[in-house]
């Protein structure tokens, strides 16, 4: 009994400690009495856990604030460069890396293309890790201050055995990343781009207790990073929010995942590139020519029209199925989000009897092209921030 009841006064103080974390990330500097007065611990406790977390180097003391009446109260700080991670963002176009601090203040960034195909994922690696030695050599930070290397995938992964089951559109399965811990000489920790998305905007933007929302990525497919009450829904078998196969047109387009008429076949960036190139006879454009031509071109105008009406739909299944707070919708659907957000919404919001404007936010990510990498960064921080890991 004796041992249990020590367990769990451990945790408790743990917990503690946490909560204090969070409320001086989220406020930069408190007093302890203001500490104390938010989460409802005693001052004792207060000071207890402060002067742990500032034998961590977590916080410190900031002298102290103007009285008004008795002692001066002692101001505690949050020191963000006490620990940072690296964040590791894998698309079909490019390897982003960067080395973050507690504040998701870019300290370095670093980028290359990614090879038009992956046929030795271990070189991509370790082209990955020279490029983190060689940051880590430039700012001669100790490794007892860097969390960890967090990967944001755009596949299935089972974070728990750091497993890559499948990138459909990479053609790429079965890479365990444990393989290579023993490469980067630090903890590694694996994410779905659209969970690692989502668990950015919910940690970052989202401070609300009981937080529930929907982050739809759109790159070369569509995925969806699910929060339910601030943590993030996978599923039994770690593949919830495959949102961008569910069927739209019955019979319609072939995927990639086999089936015909998915969603991410009519509403995803290579979907939109995809109908340009079809309908104006080009090989060799970019998705910013065709997004200039509907300034002025009545086709392209129509092609864009369209491709805005299958997105909508596929967000009004989302809010009918899950019925969010919030739906966040990023990836590098950033890039033409002023073309589209006000039709967007428009659609997405027509007349109905179910739902309106005022029961769900639809809204464009505010962390514009950086909520997939900012949650790989985030991965190393749990432990951190939290207790116990965030999935259910």
């Amino acid at each position: 009994m004796n041992k249990l009841k020590s367990v769990d006064q451990e945790t408790i103080k743990i917990l503690n400690q946490k909560k204090i974390i969070n409320l001086l990330y989220r406020n930069k500097q408190l007093t302890k009495q203001e500490i104390s007065q938010e989460l409802n611990i005693s001052i004792p406790t207060v000071i207890n856990n402060i002067n742990e977390l500032i034998e961590r180097g977590i916080v410190d003391d900031a002298g102290v604030a103007e009285s008004t009446g008795g002692r001066k109260p002692t101001i505690i700080r949050f020191l963000p460069n006490s620990r940072y991670s690296f964040g590791v963002c894998i698309t079909k176009d490019k390897v982003r890396i960067i080395l973050t601090n507690l504040n998701f203040n870019i300290i370095e960034e670093r980028a290359f293309d990614m090879p038009e195909e992956v046929q030795d994922f271990r070189s991509l690696i370790l082209k990955i890790k020279d490029e983190i030695e060689d940051i880590l050599s430039v700012y001669k930070i100790p490794f007892d201050k860097i969390l960890g290397i967090g990967f944001s995938l755009p596949g299935t992964i089972d974070e728990e055995k750091l497993f890559l089951k499948n990138m459909t559109n990479f053609k790429v399965k079965n890479i365990y990343f444990k393989e290579f811990e023993k490469n980067f000489k630090m903890p590694i920790f694996i994410e779905n781009e659209a969970n690692a998305s989502a668990y950015a905007e919910s940690f970052i933007n989202f401070k609300g207790y009981k937080n529930n929302l929907v982050f739809i990525s759109i790159t070369e497919g569509i995925g969806a990073g699910i929060i339910i009450n601030n943590n993030v829904y996978k599923g039994i078998n770690k593949r919830a929010g495959e949102i961008g196969h569910m069927t739209v047109v019955k019979n319609g387009r072939r995927c990639n995942c086999g089936k015909k008429g998915c969603w991410e076949v009519y509403a995803s960036k290579k979907a939109l590139l995809n109908e340009y190139k079809k309908e104006f006879g080009v090989k060799n454009k970019s998705l910013n020519d065709f997004l200039d031509m509907t300034k002025d071109n009545l086709k392209a105008k129509e092609i864009l029209d369209n491709y805005v009406g299958f997105l909508a739909e596929g967000i009004k299944n989302i809010i009918l199925i899950f019925d969010p707070q919030n739906i966040i919708i990023g990836g590098e659907v950033f890039s033409y989000k002023d073309l589209i957000e006000e039709d967007l919404i428009n659609k997405v919001f027509e007349d109905n009897s179910l739902y309106d404007k005022n029961e769900c936010n639809v809204m464009f990510s505010s962390l514009g092209g950086n909520a997939a990498i900012f949650g790989a960064a985030l991965l190393p921080m749990e432990s951190v921030f939290f207790l116990t890991g965030n999935v259910i």
